[in-house]
């Protein structure tokens, strides 16, 4: 993905924005105009959505609502095995088409409302008594269906999930992730078919970039997480490194539980209350990860602009989507994963190690409340501006995981896509 850097000038929508990548203003998080500028600039502009998954889709007349921001989206494979997606909206008032989650074997969508049918690519074919009722009322005699669909999106998939865009101008799929980013993610995903262990959405009390800010902020993960440090799981001192794309939108960052490194004396100096030594688990299996991968990583946490993550915390493999519900509010979603050629012992180890995460999660439990600490704080402060220096100034990889270079880069794609 190719971004230009933004100019700092303000325009006549929004404040001007502050020189560099280093600050941000706070009324990013809380205008009203800002998030409906987000929805149509880039959730529903060049830039490619996580949609599902191509497990969700096994046979033809599979289907699963999606998301693209806030537009309601319908991911489906045709008769002739391909995947489309369209919007979950009816082209007559407006009406929801499907208000199921997912299902198996259709051959059309029918809006509850006035009955108005769609096939499996989106396309209208039937309008209930269209032609009236004893050669009375009904539609105009030159009304044509097939100028009155819903949107359709393009979509691509890569290492089993599916994407989708609005935009014709979006670049083929490959070419927005990058060759390392698609690599890192078939890294994860490429060569097994997934499972589906779990779902569920959890409720973020903040604006959606807050989440996004936290998943590519390496330096806070061993600092807020007292499990990642106490079970030295997580310490910047691990061998590890972050990698920004071009762009600045995606990131990887990724360490190596590493015994040489750990239990130095570092955390302790700092006196940080997630250095603690005093915890202990009851069933301490939960951390005896296998190297399913081979290369000796344990913890890669990748995502891709605007609103994807795909996880690997030691053999817990999951993909989150973050979905914005307004300028203070958002959903997460998760779907947790595993693969049909796991063993039995696999299965049950990757079922344990998924209390890492989640609203509950020994690890992210944190993540679900920090983002509404800060949304908060700031509600009286819009003109105020977060600091982000750690680690330089610009938006480039680093092996320091001392760094908030990926959080600069989000910010860089962010501003190059509002036109800010």
């Amino acid at each position: 993905m190719q971004s230009s850097a933004p100019h700092p000038a303000g325009t006549k929508e929004f404040p001007s924005w502050p020189d560099g990548l280093t600050r941000v203003p706070f009324w990013a998080f809380q205008r009203a105009d800002v998030y409906a500028a987000e929805q149509k600039r880039i959730f529903q502009g060049p830039f490619w959505n996580f949609l599902c998954l191509e497990a969700d889709l096994t046979a033809p007349g599979d289907w699963r609502a999606a998301q693209a921001g806030d537009a309601g989206v319908i991911v489906t494979r045709n008769e002739a095995g391909e995947i489309h997606a369209f919007e979950n909206r009816c082209a007559h008032r407006g009406a929801l088409i499907c208000l199921d989650d997912s299902g198996r074997g259709k051959k059309d969508f029918a809006c509850v409302y006035h009955a108005w049918t769609y096939n499996l690519e989106g396309g209208l074919t039937g309008i209930a008594f269209k032609n009236g009722v004893k050669g009375r009322g009904g539609m105009p005699k030159d009304f044509k269906m097939s100028d009155h669909s819903p949107r359709k999106l393009r979509v691509a998939a890569l290492a089993g999930l599916v994407f989708g865009t609005f935009s014709r101008e979006a670049p083929d799929l490959r070419e927005y992730l990058g060759s390392e980013i698609s690599a890192r993610i078939e890294r994860v995903l490429a060569g097994r078919k997934p499972v589906v262990l779990g779902r569920f959405t959890q409720a973020l009390p903040n604006n959606w970039k807050l989440y996004m800010e936290n998943v590519k902020d390496s330096y806070h993960a061993s600092i807020l997480h007292t499990f990642f440090t106490t079970f030295e799981l997580n310490r910047l001192s691990q061998k590890g490194a972050v990698i920004v794309d071009e762009s600045g939108g995606h990131h990887v960052s990724y360490s190596a539980i590493d015994s040489k490194a750990t239990g130095n004396a570092e955390y302790s100096a700092q006196g940080i209350r997630s250095d603690n030594a005093g915890y202990k688990l009851a069933d301490p299996s939960m951390l005896q990860g296998v190297d399913e991968y081979g290369d000796g990583v344990t913890l890669q946490i990748l995502s891709v602009f605007p609103s994807c993550v795909v996880q690997q915390i030691q053999n817990a493999i999951a993909i989150r989507q973050i979905v914005p519900r307004g300028p203070g509010r958002a959903d997460l979603h998760w779907i947790y994963l595993g693969f049909e050629d796991d063993t039995p012992e696999l299965r049950l180890l990757r079922l344990k190690q998924a209390n890492l995460v989640g609203p509950a999660g020994y690890i992210s439990m944190e993540d679900g409340c920090v983002g509404g600490f800060v949304q908060r704080a700031v509600e009286g402060a819009p003109g105020m501006e977060s600091v982000l220096e750690m680690g330089g100034a610009d938006a480039r990889g680093s092996e320091s995981r001392v760094t908030e270079a990926s959080v600069r880069g989000f910010w860089k794609a962010w501003r190059a896509g509002m036109g800010v």
